[in-house]
């Protein structure tokens, strides 16, 4: 009995494993192909059109479209979600929240600012 369930739990851990590694696969070759796939039902036509910029250097950090992030704000509200991209004219950032909300933050508004997970990136 024991033999089975260690057995099915290196099983379990291999394929898990295994389907990181495929998606991880699957993000750089639509990176290739220069597609970003964001997964969320909020996110409209109108959302990636009004983000100019997919890529662009803030804090120092390159970020790009598919990135998921953290941002900190002046009133010490946290959000985390996946970068849509940026707006030059309003100096501003556009993001979708793991709750499907579409938020946009202003630069200067900005007091922290983290890279979780780089999209297409292994680790």
């Amino acid at each position: 009995m024991f033999d089975f369930t260690i057995t099915f739990f290196i099983l379990l851990f291999i394929s898990s494993i295994f389907g990181y590694i495929f998606a991880i696969l699957k993000e750089k070759l639509y990176l290739k192909n220069n597609i970003i796939l964001i997964d969320k039902k909020a996110v409209k036509e109108e959302h990636l059109n009004e983000a100019d910029m997919k890529e662009f250097l803030l804090d120092g950090l390159r970020v790009k479209a598919g990135d998921e992030i953290k941002v900190v704000t002046r009133q010490k509200k946290k959000y985390n979600g996946i970068l849509i991209g940026a707006k030059k004219v309003d100096k501003s950032i556009l993001m979708v929240t793991h709750q499907d909300e579409i938020k946009l933050f202003k630069i200067d508004n900005i007091l922290k600012f983290k890279v979780i997970s780089k999209y297409g990136k292994f680790f």
